[in-house]
C-alpha cells in the first residue's frame, strides 16, 4: 500500500546516481500522465498504473521534477548589505568595497553581533521561503565569523535547522573566506588557526562535510589555499573552492589536482583550468545570478561542455554578491546567459546539483529508492517553467513524501 499516489503527472527528471557531463546534461526522462507512488518517504512507483494508495492526488496534468538542489548558499549570517548597492552603481567593485571594511567584513561584523537564537530564526525565515520556492535541499557555508566561536555558531544554527526544518542541510566550513581584521598585518597566523583550531574543532563535533575557501586576489592565495585544503582533506572533509571569480590565481588548477568535489564561479578560467577539471572528477558549480546582480561576465558553461565537464547551478544566496534564494531565476538566467536548455539546467539543478554536496544517490531525480523530494509546478511543461520567469510557479512541494506544500 502507497502512501501517496500522484495521477496525471507531467514528469521531467534526469536518471541515475552520477553527474552528467557534456551531451548527456539534458537526456532526461519526460513521461506525460504518469503516476508517482510514495511510501516510507521514498519513491516507490512510477507507471500507468492504479496501485493502491492511502491518498491520492491529481496532478492534473501539470509538471513535476525533483525538488530543486542549492549546492552553494551562505545561508547562516547576520545583518544585510544592501547600502553596498549604491556603491556598486557608482562604479566601486567587489574588491573595492572589501577593502574598504565592507563587503563580507560587514556581515562579519553583524554575525559577531548575532546571537544563536538570532541567526536560527532568520536563516529559518529564508529556508521557508526557499521551500516555497521549490528548493527542497541546500548546502550552506559559515564564513562570516573569521574566528573560532562564531564560526562554530554559524555551523551549530545549520544543524539544528538540519535537524528541525524541512529542508536538507549540508554544512561546508568556510573559515577561510577572507582575512579578518585583526589578523590583516599576520594573514600567515590565521592560516595557522584555521589548520590547528578551526578544522580539528570542526570535524571532532560533526558540524561540516567540506571544507571551502575563497581563492582570489586579496584573499587566500593558492599556497595558503593548498595548505588550509590539504589539513581538511587529510581530516577527511571533502573539498570545495571559491575559484577564478574575479582572478584566475591558479586555484581550479589546485582543486582539479587535490580531487575537490566542486569548484565554484569559475569565470575568468582559461583553457588549461577546463582542461585539467574536465579531467577530472570536479564538479563546475556556476553561479549566473551572482554575475547578473554584480554586472560581470557568466561563466563559460557552453565551453565547459564541450569539454566534457559536468556542472551544477546554485543560487550562491549570500548578503553582498547575490541576495537572492530563487532558483527559479537563476535557472531562467541559466538559459539566458549560458545558452543552455531547460533540460540541460534542470539536471543542473536538481541531480548534478545534489552529486556536487554528495547526495547524488539519494537526492535529485525522481526514481524509485531515492527520497521522495518533488515539486508539482503551474506549468504544463519544461518550457513554460523558464519561459515564465519573475514569479514563483510552485504549486505543490512534496518533501520526504509529505505534501507540506
Amino acid at each position: 500500500m502507497l502512501d501517496l499516489l500522484i495521477t496525471n503527472a507531467h514528469l521531467a527528471t534526469p536518471t541515475g546516481n552520477a553527474p552528467k557531463k557534456s551531451d548527456t546534461l539534458g537526456q532526461i526522462l519526460i513521461e506525460k500522465d504518469v503516476k508517482i507512488g510514495v511510501a516510507a518517504g521514498k519513491v516507490a512507483y512510477i507507471g500507468r498504473d492504479v496501485p493502491q494508495a492511502e491518498k491520492v492526488f491529481d496532478a492534473q496534468g501539470l509538471l513535476v521534477t525533483p525538488g530543486l538542489v542549492d549546492c552553494h548558499t551562505h545561508l547562516v549570517f547576520g545583518g544585510f548589505r544592501q547600502n553596498e548597492l549604491a556603491m556598486k552603481l557608482a562604479g566601486a567593485d567587489y574588491l573595492d568595497i572589501l577593502a574598504a571594511g565592507g563587503g563580507i567584513l560587514s556581515t562579519v561584523a553583524a554575525t559577531r553581533a548575532a546571537s544563536f537564537d538570532e541567526l536560527y530564526a532568520k536563516a529559518g525565515r529564508f529556508l521557508d521561503d526557499m521551500l516555497a520556492h521549490g528548493t527542497t535541499t541546500v548546502e550552506a557555508k559559515s564564513g562570516y565569523g573569521l574566528e573560532t566561536s562564531t564560526e562554530m555558531k554559524q555551523l551549530e544554527v545549520a544543524a539544528k535547522l538540519q535537524a528541525e526544518h524541512p529542508v536538507d542541510v549540508v554544512s561546508t566550513f568556510m573559515g577561510a573566506h577572507t582575512i579578518p581584521p585583526e589578523y590583516k598585518q599576520n594573514p600567515a597566523a590565521y592560516v595557522d588557526l584555521i589548520v590547528v583550531e578551526m578544522i580539528p574543532k570542526v570535524v571532532k563535533q560533526g558540524l561540516a562535510e567540506y571544507c571551502d575557501i575563497f581563492c582570489e586576489t586579496g584573499v587566500f592565495d593558492v599556497v595558503q589555499s593548498e595548505k588550509i585544503l590539504t589539513a581538511a582533506k587529510n581530516t577527511g572533509l571533502g573539498l570545495k573552492i571559491h575559484a577564478n571569480e574575479i582572478n584566475n590565481l591558479g586555484g581550479a588548477l589546485l582543486v582539479a589536482r587535490l580531487g575537490a568535489v566542486s569548484a565554484d564561479h569559475l569565470i575568468a578560467s582559461d583553457e588549461r583550468d577546463l582542461d585539467a577539471l574536465a579531467k577530472s572528477d570536479t564538479i563546475a558549480v556556476l553561479l549566473p545570478a551572482t554575475s547578473f546582480y554584480l554586472g560581470k561576465n557568466f561563466a563559460p558553461a557552453k565551453q565547459m561542455l564541450n569539454k566534457g565537464m559536468a556542472i551544477a547551478i546554485a543560487s550562491d544566496f549570500n548578503p553582498g554578491s547575490s541576495p537572492n534564494f530563487n532558483l527559479q531565476l537563476a535557472m531562467t538566467l541559466a538559459c539566458l546567459k549560458y545558452g543552455l536548455a531547460p533540460a540541460q539546467v534542470l539536471t543542473a539543478v536538481t541531480l548534478n546539483a545534489a552529486c556536487a554536496i554528495g547526495r547524488g544517490g539519494c537526492k535529485g531525480s525522481i526514481e524509485v529508492g531515492k527520497d521522495a523530494d518533488m515539486v508539482i509546478w503551474d506549468c504544463p511543461d519544461l518550457d513554460f517553467l523558464f519561459y515564465r520567469y519573475g514569479n514563483n510557479q510552485v504549486k505543490n512541494v512534496i518533501k520526504n513524501g509529505e505534501m507540506i506544500i
